[in-house]
């Protein structure tokens, strides 16, 4: 499984939700993957006139929540479909740019931004391929906050090792799994990444289910581009070394 068949499969539920026209109502309160759990919007702080990024944005709704308090938000999705929900349900909001692309694609081209956010969405982009450019695309002092599946609903937890796995992702309205491949790392391995690419990490939260009979878990990591890169050290880096689900909050 690649990363494009990835993109197929929200393609196919993406289809799906436009031929049904299901409307869901706006979020009244933030969440990072799990309902009414962990978080919300308060981890931001204070958003306006900053500009941000929203990666694997979905039908929108959290971006346009950003939109309304002030916000510059481009909300990035590699998913024609999903993009094409996005567009009917928001044509002309104002602060807010929904554009179809791959997210290390358009990081490439873009200017940096105060704040790249991501709801549920990183795990399933190769970190190799995705954190040079993610570190480059903040500004300096600018933060990155992102939610990464920590638990699937079966009990099965992070890996240790920097190596995608399957995972079945559960699609609303959609009865078939899909299987799709993931990184879910264990926290110390997401910081090391992170560190390895100039971030620092500020803070990490859980966020579980609260339902006995459901063990799926996420973790909301929050990180900052310091305002100035140290030199890097004698020698060079190394690499983090290992021993060796539930589809997006915004679908």
């Amino acid at each position: 499984m690649t990363e494009s068949d990835t993109v197929e499969t929200w393609n196919v539920y993406g289809a799906h939700q436009l031929s049904r026209g299901l409307e869901l109502p706006e979020l009244d309160r933030w969440d990072w993957g799990i309902c009414d759990v962990g978080p919300g919007i308060e981890a931001f702080g204070d958003v306006n006139g900053l500009r941000v990024l929203d990666l694997g944005s979905g039908l929108g709704r959290h971006a346009a929540h950003l939109a309304a308090r002030g916000a510059d938000v481009t909300a990035v999705d590699a998913s024609p479909a999903q993009h094409q929900r996005a567009l009917a349900r928001y044509p002309a909001t104002p602060g807010l740019h929904l554009v179809c692309a791959d997210a290390v694609e358009h990081l490439r081209d873009a200017d940096p931004y105060d704040l790249i956010y991501s709801v549920g969405s990183i795990p399933y982009l190769d970190p190799d391929r995705l954190l040079p450019v993610l570190a480059s695309g903040l500004a300096p002092g600018g933060r990155l906050l992102f939610s990464a599946l920590h638990t699937n609903s079966d009990g099965t937890g992070p890996s240790a090792a920097l190596v995608p796995r399957p995972e079945l992702l559960r699609l609303p309205g959609i009865t078939k799994d899909h299987p799709v491949n993931m990184w879910v790392l264990t926290p110390q391995l997401w910081e090391e990444l992170l560190v390895q690419h100039g971030l620092r990490l500020e803070s990490v939260s859980a966020i579980d289910s609260p339902k006995p009979d459901n063990r799926v878990s996420y973790r909301l990591s929050a990180a900052q581009r310091p305002q100035r890169v140290p030199s890097p050290a004698c020698g060079s880096r190394r690499r983090p070394q290992g021993r060796g689900h539930r589809g997006s909050a915004d679908a």
